[in-house]
């Protein structure tokens, strides 16, 4: 049945494996795509932030240099020394500004420009020193001079121009990295974007796919229920049959020792008691003559006593008489009773009475015989407790015993007594359960649905001893008339 389904089974595991792979690359390609557009925008970026730098730092190289000839300006117009503090800035941060515009351009078409322009800067401040120094001396011929010569503002000028220049040239590649910025961004949007449509398409597809292979689990789900409510209704149908086997088994089973008994009884009865009025008759005819005669007479009487016995207990076996002429409750009283002297165990009853038919009290008076049967060969008990009573419109057998247990799942083969009466028991609409471990004992739990009570049948007359006829055997501890059980 299912090697019908195993190409499909196939597929399907095929299709997750494509799925999950189509899923790692297109996550992968996102990824890639994602990754590629960052570390393109973060170079650009950080090439723009070295831009700025530079720009700034030119930016300050001007103002320094600005705003320390606009101070010594100012000293010489007022001599008071606080207009020289951006001089003395200048003196401090224009090493470290210099210093950093010479790294920034070494290696490049800007190196001579920007040197050429630290050159100039450092003339420009050395002059606007020299300025000051003279004019604390107080030579103001020399001072005058130098501020009216044009070097110091041809130097200035120059920086002013290169500076100019690097700006324009920072300014134009700060705008071509934020173009490259733009496009890396627009890249990563448009690759995002496509590889998004891909997958909005593979999803698409894989849907498509995973809702035939629903549609396909669901008739093969649909085809599998099919077959299990036919396999159960078969099942059902075969478990039927074998229950009405069983129930026709047992019926055949008992219909024969019934017929064994009535045969036993009435050809053998029959035989054995004609037997013993014939030794009795001629024990009467030698008592006085043959005194040997008389005692082998009497011997033989014994042994027909011993065979009437021993046939009443085979029938009592076949066919309990006392389960059909006295019911369910004195039968299995007389039944422990006989088990209790034969075993010596200690056995308690509480039975009550309770409607059932001749099926339910055969079936319950087997159930005692097997168990009892079994505690005496195998659980090595000291007390049995047997039990009926009617609850919840069910018939309840307990019987308990405190022997050694077993494990009823580890029961071997070749045990059929229980296994017997479980059909027997639910054939007649009934359950029967098993309880036992190692070391606690054993319980039969037995239950029938209770049944209407059937009338008592008429006892058939008993023959006189004489009679050859059919001859019913009394109960058991009734006698006949002679001191044998007949």
């Amino acid at each position: 049945m299912l090697s019908r389904f195993d190409p499909w089974l196939e597929g399907a595991s095929r299709n997750r494996g494509l799925a999950v792979a189509f899923a790692a690359l297109a996550a992968a390609a996102v990824m890639g795509v994602s990754e590629a557009a960052f570390w393109s925008a973060d170079e650009a970026l950080r090439q723009s932030q070295a831009r700025h730098v530079a720009r700034n730092d030119g930016l300050r190289l001007r103002e320094l240099l600005t705003d320390a000839e606009t101070a010594q300006r100012g000293f010489l117009l007022t001599g008071r020394d606080d207009y020289l503090a951006p001089i003395q800035l200048a003196e401090r941060e224009l090493p470290s500004v210099l210093s950093r515009l010479r790294g920034q351009y070494a290696s490049s078409e800007w190196e001579a420009l920007v040197a050429d322009a630290s050159r100039r800067a450092r003339e420009k401040l050395s002059e606007l020193q020299l300025v000051v120094q003279l004019y604390r001396e107080g030579n103001v011929t020399a001072w005058r001079g130098l501020v009216e010569s044009d070097i110091g503002r041809e130097k200035m000028q120059a920086v002013r121009d290169a500076v100019a220049q690097l700006d324009q040239h920072e300014l134009v590649q700060i705008a071509g990295e934020r173009d490259a910025v733009a496009r890396s961004l627009m890249y990563g949007r448009l690759g995002v974007h496509g590889l998004t449509l891909i997958s909005l398409f593979g999803l698409a597809i894989f849907l498509r796919r995973n809702e035939a292979l629903h549609r396909t689990r669901r008739e093969h789900a649909q085809e599998l229920a099919q077959e299990r409510d036919r396999l159960d209704r078969e099942v059902a149908h075969r478990t039927a049959e074998l229950t009405e086997l069983a129930r026709h088994l047992q019926t055949v089973r008992e219909d024969e020792r019934a017929h064994l008994a009535r045969e036993l009884h009435d050809e053998l009865g029959a035989l054995l008691t004609a037997a013993k009025l014939d030794v009795a008759r001629i024990r009467r005819m030698t008592r006085t003559g043959a005194p040997e005669i008389d005692d082998r007479l009497k011997h033989m009487s014994e042994l027909l006593d011993q065979g009437i016995a021993l046939k009443r207990r085979i029938i009592e076996d076949l066919r309990p008489s006392a389960l059909s002429n006295l019911g369910l409750i004195p039968a299995l009283e007389i039944l422990t009773q006989e088990f209790a002297q034969r075993s010596g165990l200690q056995l308690s009853l509480e039975l009550a009475e309770a409607p059932t038919n001749e099926a339910g009290r055969l079936a319950l008076y087997r159930l005692v015989q097997e168990a009892l049967t079994n505690v005496m060969r195998h659980a090595k008990a000291k007390h049995v407790r047997v039990s009926l009573d009617e609850a919840d419109g069910w018939l309840q057998l307990h019987i308990r015993d405190d022997g050694q247990g077993f494990n009823p799942d580890a029961v071997g083969s070749g045990h059929h007594g229980l296994l017997g009466m479980r059909y027997r028991i639910e054939s007649l609409g009934g359950t029967l359960q098993l309880l036992s471990a190692p070391g606690r004992g054993t319980l039969v739990l037995a239950r029938l649905p209770l049944a209407e009570p059937e009338p008592e049948p008429e006892l058939p007359p008993v023959t006189a001893p004489g009679d050859l006829g059919p001859a019913v055997s009394p109960p058991i501890g009734l006698s006949t008339p002679g001191g044998a059980a007949a």
